[in-house]
């Protein structure tokens, strides 16, 4: 068996115009002193990482490789959450997501999916220049705002929309696999892949194409209260990035997964620090080894309650202990016999 990876940190929440974390060597340094050996790299922000550059020096490439070895970090991904949810973005959203686009752009929703369908191409080849092989994403939606069936869903609709959403990523999947890079969706609300069967009808709509693949966040399923351990059960072999965040369902008689419109820290579903919610992590990282995932845990830290600081460094030390080292032997090869033909035709009772 393999062994995951491990620990390493998303850095999206931790930028900010205040040291360490305003420059990329000084947040390399804040993240080794934790603890972590890798980290999940974000794409939006050129003061951090310059992801036009990236794509065209390779030069800019080794300098940032450089300069995350010296404080003893690699880095396990590049993320394009914001570019990709701008890949597909319905009309009634286009105003609350047009933040996520340069402001020349917003108000103008077609260039603005021709902009972050450039930028998936860019994360595509600066991946394959810093020597990676998995990137990390959103998928867009044009059907979320039809998430619950009322009213009725039109005959079609569905099929429609997912074959739209295949048709603007199936250009960028083919130029990550040009890349020899894996597309990896996070499952999440908001997303038209939000869940198994989402996910399902988007890889029929690309016609099963090898790079389509998911970050695991088990978070986002605890939320929707669908069994995350089944979910790596089912799509084991589609798994190739994997996000440790921790959230709890508190059922009450008020509200229920839809939130009633409350703020995170009142609604019945709501993200945690690793170790302060629901989440059975020893049963994923057991399941994770158990099918060979051997791709970075990396610590999303989204929390409710908890300062991102002691989130970040409580949970350096939490995805260590849930590192597993794999066996090399069976449990009882010490009893074990020699292949033994004849025997084994006596102990069956063949002639």
């Amino acid at each position: 068996m393999k062994k995951i990876k491990g620990p390493a940190i998303f850095l999206a929440q931790f930028i900010s115009d205040e040291a360490p974390f305003n420059d990329f060597k000084s947040i390399c340094q804040w993240a080794a002193s934790l603890g972590y050996k890798a980290i999940q790299l974000p794409t939006s922000n050129p003061a951090i990482f310059d992801l036009e550059k990236a794509a065209q020096s390779q030069d800019y490439c080794d300098e940032v490789t450089r300069i995350a070895a010296q404080a003893g970090l690699t880095i396990s991904e590049l993320s394009t959450h914001l570019q990709g949810q701008l890949v597909a973005v319905h009309p009634a959203y286009d105003e609350m997501f047009d933040n996520f686009a340069p402001e020349q752009l917003r108000g103008n929703p077609a260039s603005r999916t021709q902009w972050a369908i450039k930028q998936l191409k860019m994360a595509a080849k600066a991946s394959k220049q810093l020597g990676l092989t998995t990137h990390v994403t959103f998928s867009g939606a044009l059907l979320w705002h039809t998430f619950y069936p009322w009213p009725q869903r039109p005959q079609g609709l569905v099929e429609a929309g997912f074959t739209e959403l295949a048709k603007r990523w199936l250009p960028i999947l083919d130029y990550f696999d040009e890349m020899g890079v894996d597309v990896c969706y996070e499952l999440h609300p908001g997303e038209d892949l939000h869940d198994g069967i989402t996910f399902e009808r988007f890889l029929a709509a690309t016609n099963n194409h090898p790079r389509v693949n998911i970050l695991y966040d088990p978070s986002h399923f605890v939320l929707q209260q669908l069994d995350y351990l089944s979910f790596i059960d089912i799509y084991h072999h589609r798994i190739k990035a994997f996000h440790v965040k921790d959230a709890e369902f508190n059922q009450n008689g008020r509200s229920g997964v839809y939130g009633g419109y409350q703020n995170w820290q009142d609604r019945p579903g709501r993200f945690r620090s690793l170790g302060d919610g629901q989440i059975d992590f020893k049963s994923i990282f057991s399941k994770l080894t158990q099918y060979g995932f051997d791709g970075w845990a990396v610590l999303e830290w989204e929390c409710c309650i908890k300062h991102p600081e002691d989130g970040a460094r409580e949970g350096a030390k939490f995805i260590q202990d849930h590192l597993i080292r794999p066996t090399a032997k069976a449990f009882d090869d010490f009893s074990a016999m020699d292949t033994n033909d004849d025997r084994n035709k006596r102990i069956l009772g063949i002639k």
